[in-house]
Formats: C-alpha cells, structure tokens, sequence
C-alpha cells in the first residue's frame, strides 16, 4: 500500500431540502401563496445528511464505512463516485472509480444481455475494445452463457444482478467504490462476489471503499473503517477499534428498544394453559442486568403464570440472534422434573456455570410443552434480548468471529 493518497475529503457538506412539493398541484399552490406575500410559504430547513466529514484514502488501502440507517454512508460514496455534487467542501479522486453502488441501474430490459454489457460497459467507462477483451470474461461469471441474448425482461431478477456485478467488477480501474452489492443473488454467487472482492484487494492492489451492513465483513476485510453518526466522522481508525464502538452503540440502542422487561417484538403462539410472564437477565450475583459478562456465571429467570393444573412440564429454553438464527437450546427435562404443578405463578431459574456465547446482543426462544408427550402449549421467539459483553481484553482482540469460543486442546505431533 502507498501513502499516496488518492482520495481526499475536506469539510464535506450535503444537504438536502425537505417537506418540498410532492406534486405540480402543491408547486403551484406554493407559488400563489408566494405571489400573495407569504415568502415563507413551502420553505424549510435544510436536512445535512453529511456535515463537516474530512478523511483520506491511500492507494490501494482499503476503507470499511459503517453507520446506522440515515448517517450518510450512501450518500458519501455518491458523492466520491461523481454521481451527486456536495453542498459544500471539496473532494479530490485521482484515477478510474468503478461505482457499485446500485448494481445493474444502466441495465435496459429491450435490450439483450450482450448490449446491456456493451451499454452498462461504456456507461461505466469501458472502450469497445476493453468490452471486447472482457466480454467471456463477465458472462461466465454472470453465469449467463445460455441466456446472453434474451431480452434482459425475461431474465429474473438474480440474473439481472449478476450480470450487473459481472460488468462492474470488469472494469479496470484504480479505485472501486462499493454499496451493499456483496449480498446479492444466491449464497453460491455471493461467495464469488466476495471472492472477487478479495481478488480486487489482495491480488490487484485496488483502493477500496465499501459500505455494508455486515459488520464482521467490513472488519476482515478493511484496512481502517470509518464510522459515520448522522452525517458526521464518529470515528476513524483500527478496524477493532471502530467495529468494537459500532457494536456497542449498536446493542445499546436495541436494548432501549425492549421495553421494561427486556422484551422485544416478540412472536407467540400459546393456547392459553400457561402464560409468561417475564423472562430477567442475572448477573453471578444474582442481580438484575442488562449485560452480561462473557465467560461469567449467569441467570435467566423465567416467571410462568399457570391458568390450570399440569401433571408434567418440560420447558424447553434457547437463544437465537437478532435475525432469528437459532443458535442453542438446552431443556429443563435433563436437570429437573417438573410435576403436579398447580395453578399459579411459578418462577424458574435456569443457570449457566459460564456465558457462552461471544460479545454481541440476542434474544430468547421459549418452548413449554405439557404432558408424556409434550405436547406444546407456548412458543415463542424474541422474548427477551441480552447483551453479552466483553471483561477480557485478550479476548475482544483475539476472538473475532462467530458466535461461540472453541476451547480445544493442541498438540504438536510432528
């Protein structure tokens, strides 16, 4: 990597007017009430969607952008790629920028897939000859060898994608510019995209900027990430050190979504013998928390609300994260028998020797089935959230991916 910069950002600012006129009725009517005197009529303030943002990029360094929904990562990169102009500020790109930023835009559906290639190639700044060169190239890797020239109306949605992420990654230029275009398609055509991703960085030597969502992506592949909070530089730096800060702002702002109890936008199916009533978080001490320390004594205490007798209950407790990805279940079945139970509230702890899942936030999954056959009477997914939280500093830089710490032993034995 050179530290010759080839991007230079200075005191960007980018604004945008809001609450204008939506329709010509309201342009026109805004214009009346001008004409009549009122000045003020359909003004408003400005919205910054970036405001007083500085960084540079070297020559083949590679920049990670995160942020929350509305920081201003799309609009920055826009902005580096030429597509929109800032309010005010300067920025200076020396070399060819490849944008990936909606992949497969210059895509006309009367066309066929070979004159979209030749037509999204020059829009992105290919010569003919260059398209030429390339042409087998981009189709084998859109996996489109059959269907090249069918009108790109016939093909689905995930060929049109393809074929759009082929083009771009085709074009040679010194700095690619990328927008959550490493998710599309199927999971076997995402991993070439990600391969292709690492062929750019680590191979070719390119300078890269992407956006994605997919926190543990940004940080394997980054050099440095940089961190925008409603349009400004919340942070610039270590790939660790900046993830770290997303993820904390990120679990507290989901723990503040719960409300009092923990709970979330749970989704329950019970037929209405036991009801729930709370699920809390202990920490080693038995006390009431909202974070958890990894590797720590721990406590779910889950309060039931029987509405008639049961004989037998088997409660059957697991935890999945944010997006539902089952991750571990363990049974009261395999350490207490819970029989004759009367009607009531009944308070049940379910303890762990030692947290077992890494740093991050995740939710609660509860089964209770009734009877020799356990027979189902309550299930629900995202019943309560918890965060566990990182007291080892060994730890939050060695272990950086995943859900759960491996703890193998190693021999040498040759």
């Amino acid at each position: 990597m050179s530290n010759t910069a080839v991007i230079e950002v200075h005191d960007l600012r980018k604004e945008f007017r809001i609450g204008g006129p939506g329709t010509l009725k309201g342009a026109v009517a805004g214009a009346w009430r001008r004409l009549r005197g009122d000045t003020e009529a359909g003004r408003k303030a400005p919205f910054a969607a970036l405001d007083g943002v500085n960084f540079s990029v070297a020559e083949g360094e590679v920049l990670g952008i995160i942020g929350h929904n509305g920081a201003g990562k799309s609009t920055l990169l826009k902005m580096l790629a030429g597509i929109s102009a800032p309010t005010s500020g300067r920025v200076n790109v020396r070399g060819r920028v490849a944008p990936l930023i909606e992949v497969g835009a210059g895509l006309v559906g009367e066309l066929t897939g070979r004159e979209n290639v030749y037509l999204n190639g020059t829009i992105l700044g290919m010569s003919r000859r260059e398209i030429d060169r390339k042409f087998d190239e981009i189709v084998a890797f859109a996996e489109l060898e059959r269907f090249i020239d069918t009108p790109l109306k016939r093909y689905s949605s995930g060929m049109q994608v393809r074929l759009g992420f082929a083009i771009a990654t085709a074009v040679d230029s010194q700095i690619v510019i990328v927008d959550e275009v490493l998710a599309v398609g199927d999971i076997a055509f995402q991993r070439k995209c990600y391969d292709r991703m690492q062929d750019l960085i680590y191979r070719q030597g390119r300078t890269i900027l992407f956006v994605s969502h997919n926190v543990k992506e940004i940080e394997r592949l980054s050099k440095r990430v940089l961190l925008l909070d409603h349009g400004r530089v919340a942070a610039l730096g270590s790939p660790q050190e900046v993830c770290d800060l997303y993820f904390e702002q990120s679990h507290r702002k989901i723990l503040e979504q719960a409300d009092g109890g923990g709970r979330g936008s749970s989704h329950v199916q019970a037929s209405g013998e036991i009801e729930l009533e709370s699920i809390e978080t202990l920490d080693g001490k038995g006390q009431p928390c909202d974070s958890l320390p990894y590797a720590q004594p721990c406590t779910f205490r889950i309060t039931l609300k029987l509405n008639e007798p049961i004989d037998l209950l088997e409660v059957e407790f697991g935890v999945h994260t944010m997006e539902s990805l089952w991750l571990a279940t363990c049974t009261s079945h395999s350490g207490l028998k819970l029989q004759e139970l009367a009607p009531g509230r009944h308070v049940l702890d379910c303890r762990f020797d030692s947290m077992p899942f890494l740093p991050g936030v995740y939710g609660i999954r509860l089964h209770l089935g009734v009877g020799a056959a356990n027979h189902g009477v309550f299930y629900g997914e995202h019943l309560a959230r918890f965060a566990v939280s990182s007291g080892d500093a060994q730890l939050a830089s060695v272990v950086r991916q995943g859900f759960v710490e491996l703890a193998p032993s190693w021999d040498l034995v040759s």
